[in-house]
């Protein structure tokens, strides 16, 4: 097993995705100040996870979301609705990623994104296939390590340039594009919105499998505690580089630049690097966000493998009498359907911001598997039709609102207006 402190690590390398680096640095880098809510709905997530989940769930000792859910209750409907909750979430997730990928190889190797994201889909499945659960607690922990080191060296570099002083680099970015950068409501002007973002992104890091699956990796209760603190550290730390990131990217390389290669603005930080380093230093960055892309992708693949593996073929499927070469040769069936789902998608919903992609994701998981997992931890009451409707209700009913909402109506369907007012719902 692994110390609270590596677990630690090994938890912000997981969480700080493509959509931490290049989402965050990248809304910030266009609408100023409102990229401040991702990273604080983010952060004050973890808290959550530290006082209602972390010790529960290392005291059960169970795997999958699904196995706390089911922990009381009667398995085979409560494991089919955590299946889907579990997949509706690491889907989104997934097509985040995608997104980022496909724009990160495009601009260094200057192939089309389709192309891009084949690519990167298939060397995805090579790595889950011949990897596993150890080898990627080890990735998340070099990763982690890495991210923040190649964050904190753009910090520096981009600090330097307004004498270490960030109220310069503000003032200088007020001057250039207007007060409006330094004032909230460009991004999510409706308070309504705001509401919603916000309580998805904080109550669905509770929700994530793949976050939950960590938990199981520690000895103890106390190192599961530990492992939270640790996590929530680096990745405070980590969130308030990238706002200095946006803001340095916004003046230093400027905003037209940052739209003509991505509209979204997800290569705001490479953009950045190359701007302060030259090719070299893009080089690094790109190689740790690719990593960073990579790790991620591969914690996901695990645990919708996993959900389809574990929790429907063995529990549901042949009622727990499996053995362990056939889970796992669902298991790596599941992972290539993953792949190619998460290929196609990924084209599909070509520029988007992927902050923006990962926050659907947490919109889904707060709404369908976070209050599943408090009330089974907390309530004895709890029965086996409240757990199924309300995962299932909740994730439907995200994912109903999601596809009637100005994201998918608007902008990936080009409809005059959307049904569903709200953008992340």
């Amino acid at each position: 097993s692994i110390s609270g402190r590596q677990n630690g690590f090994a938890l912000a390398g997981d969480y700080m995705s493509a959509a931490s680096f290049l989402g965050i640095a990248g809304i910030v880098s266009l609408s100023g100040f409102d990229g401040l809510i991702y990273s604080t709905g983010w952060l004050v997530g973890w808290p959550v996870v530290l006082f209602l989940i972390a010790e529960p769930l290392r005291n059960l000792g169970k795997y999958t979301f699904a196995d706390v859910v089911a922990y009381r209750l009667k398995q085979t409907p409560v494991r089919i609705a955590a299946a889907i909750g579990t997949l509706a979430v690491v889907v989104f997730y997934l097509i985040a990623q995608m997104v980022g990928a496909g724009d990160l190889i495009r601009l260094l190797f200057g192939i089309s994104y389709e192309l891009a994201v084949v690519i990167v889909g298939l060397v995805m499945l090579a790595y889950v296939l011949f990897g596993g659960m150890i080898a990627t607690t080890w990735v998340q922990i070099v990763k982690a390590v890495l991210l923040l080191a190649g964050a904190a060296l753009l910090c520096v570099l981009t600090l330097a340039k307004f004498n270490f002083n960030p109220l310069t680099l503000f003032a200088e970015a007020a001057a250039r594009y207007g007060d409006v950068v330094l004032a909230p409501g460009k991004q999510v002007a409706n308070p309504w919105d705001a509401i919603s973002l916000g309580l998805a992104l904080m109550f669905g890091t509770a929700g994530l499998p793949h976050i939950l699956m960590r938990f199981y990796t520690v000895p103890d209760a106390k190192a599961a505690r530990q492992s939270v603190f640790w996590a929530t550290g680096l990745i405070g730390l980590f969130y308030l580089m990238t706002f200095i990131l946006g803001f340095g990217a916004m003046v230093i390389v400027g905003q037209e630049a940052i739209t003509s290669v991505s509209k979204a603005g997800n290569m705001a930080a490479p953009l950045l690097a190359e701007a302060l380093g030259g090719t070299g230093l893009l080089g690094f960055i790109a190689a740790v966000a690719f990593a960073t892309i990579l790790a991620v992708v591969a914690g996901l693949a695990l645990s919708g493998a996993a959900a389809l593996s574990h929790d429907l073929w063995v529990s549901v499927y042949r009622n727990g009498q499996s053995n362990a070469v056939e889970e796992m040769r669902v298991a790596r069936a599941a992972t290539v359907v993953l792949a190619l789902l998460a290929i196609g998608l990924g084209v599909l919903f070509k520029g988007q911001n992927v902050a923006f992609m990962v926050g659907l994701a947490f919109a889904v998981a707060a709404s369908g598997n976070f209050p599943a997992l408090v009330l089974s931890v907390f309530w004895r009451g709890y029965t086996t039709a409240g757990a199924v409707s309300s995962i299932v209700f909740g994730t439907v009913s995200s994912l109903v609102l999601i596809a009637v909402s100005p994201t998918i109506m608007v902008d990936i369907m080009k409809m005059e207006e959307a049904w569903f007012p709200l953008k992340n719902p």
